[in-house]
């Protein structure tokens, strides 16, 4: 039987290094030169020969394929719940938008929002949403791609919408009791659910201020030819389509209750997304006589037309081409390359875990923090790590929780401290790496590339900073002897 070895720093690395070039490569050449889709396969081809790297090196260190194929098992099915949540949100968009619930929020929202305060508005909406259903998939699958209509229709710089969406589903996402990474990181670092959320709000809410600042400021910064004065255009269009019958809003409560009411986000979705189908068969007849093709047959064309809402790409045609693109889903066919994506990222993740290389390097990490500031840094470092490198959030959580919980243990740092850490840097910023399972999810539901939101998503970006910044200032960093550490 072969001795397994532990694994160097430089092999530890070397599979990473392999990506990171890849992965340039993909951007700077296929993208940037020839205006590739990168995510149409070359990303995904970049993780499968990381992995093989990755591969080779453990195969050396003495693990047989059947270690590394239960890894890479193991990986997936860890992401699996993700990818059914991501093809049923394409269903979701589908069946809303052939029923006219989208439509109806792009309506009614540009009538009622000032393009002035549409990105502080936003965010706030978001962060409401997101609070009361725990889920930012939820929030940005439903709300969010609404509230990017809105904004398209209003000429705001889509990246700059995304950002304050992101911004504020995100801040639920990491401040519900609802949502499951705010329950992962208490468990992780041993400590309750409440006293975790509470202890975050002193880092949370002084970011999220700030975020909401920056968008008032930008929203006032913006030129008048920047936002039309005349939106009727849209509306009109949308009203020309449309049956926009108040009932619509029927369907979005319920999934907003179900999600409250802690029904799993999975059936919540679906359940969602089939009362859109129902809602499009009652309300807009004609539009499902469209999609479907067939009109001489009413319950073969509302079949047919529901069928392809869930599945494949449809598309209301207007006479503007800008409209035209606002009315159109994908369904679940539009999210078979983020799917492709993820899966690959997992590969990559297991074949890395079953040789030790990922927790090789966060150990190397943990030596160069001597006090508390730098130990916060160091973890918050390692949930980046995590999210570029395993390409998952509940990775970016769980490992550094389990690696780090010991050294804040003996340095008498109470456990708080670390959960909030975890969540400030490892729940936030899965959302700004393009092929982490939040980055990919999140550019494919609303349409927007995450180097394209990344910048703006304001919230995301500041979190992991004002958490380390605490700790260096030793603002709120307590000891379990209640005294406070130097």
């Amino acid at each position: 039987m072969t001795q397994k070895k532990e694994p160097t720093l430089l092999q530890a690395l070397l599979p990473i290094f392999f990506l990171i070039g890849l992965l340039s490569l993909n951007v700077f050449v296929l993208d940037k030169h020839y205006g590739l889709n990168v995510l149409d396969g070359a990303n995904q081809m970049a993780l499968l020969l990381a992995s093989a790297v990755a591969g080779i090196i453990s195969f050396r260190l003495g693990n047989g394929w059947a270690h590394i194929e239960h890894s890479m098992v193991k990986s997936i099915s860890s992401a699996m719940a993700a990818m059914l949540i991501l093809l049923t949100i394409g269903a979701l968009a589908g069946t809303w938008l052939m029923s006219g619930i989208v439509p109806a929020m792009i309506y009614y929202g540009l009538k009622i929002l000032n393009p002035t305060i549409f990105l502080f508005a936003a965010c706030v909406v978001c962060c409401v949403v997101s609070l009361a259903t725990g889920s930012s998939w939820s929030t940005v699958a439903t709300v969010g791609i609404a509230l990017l209509g809105i904004g398209r229709a209003l000429d705001i710089h889509e990246g700059v919408i995304a950002g304050a969406i992101i911004s504020g589903a995100y801040f639920g996402d990491k401040m519900s009791p609802l949502s499951d990474t705010t329950n992962l990181a208490p468990a992780m670092a041993g400590t309750d659910l409440f006293t975790h959320v509470k202890y975050m709000m002193y880092t949370t809410i002084p970011t999220l201020i700030i975020t909401l600042i920056i968008f008032v400021i930008w929203g006032f910064t913006l030129d008048a030819p920047v936002i039309p004065t005349d939106t009727s255009a849209v509306l009109a269009a949308i009203e020309s389509k449309f049956n926009l019958n108040p009932l619509l809003f029927v369907v979005p409560v319920l999934v907003i209750v179900m999600i409250v009411k802690k029904v799993p986000a999975l059936p919540a979705l679906l359940i969602g997304a089939l009362l859109g189908g129902v809602f499009a068969v009652i309300f807009q007849p004609d539009i499902v006589n469209s999609v479907s093709g067939i009109s001489d047959n009413y319950v073969g064309s509302s079949f047919a037309g529901v069928m392809k809402a869930l599945t494949g790409t449809i598309q209301v045609q207007t006479d503007d081409a800008m409209i035209t693109e606002l009315l159109k889903a994908k369904g679940m066919a539009g999210m078979l390359n983020t799917i492709w994506l993820i899966l690959c990222a997992m590969i990559f993740g297991g074949v890395m875990e079953s040789a030790g290389l990922l927790n090789r390097i966060a150990v190397e990490i943990i030596k160069w923090a001597h006090g508390t500031g730098s130990l916060v840094a160091s973890t918050a470092a390692t949930c980046l790590f995590f999210n570029i490198t395993a390409s998952d959030q509940y990775m970016a959580i769980a490992v550094p929780g389990r690696m780090y919980s010991d050294t804040y243990r003996r340095r008498g740092l109470k456990p708080e401290l670390l959960s909030r850490t975890l969540e400030d840097s490892g729940t936030v910023t899965s959302v700004l790496i393009p092929w982490n399972t939040c980055g990919a999810t999140q550019a494919k539901v609303l349409g927007v590339a995450t180097s394209v939101y990344a910048p703006f998503a304001f919230f995301c970006l500041i979190s992991p900073i004002m958490t380390v910044l605490h700790a260096y200032l030793n603002i709120k960093i307590e000891k379990v002897n209640g005294k406070q550490s130097a």
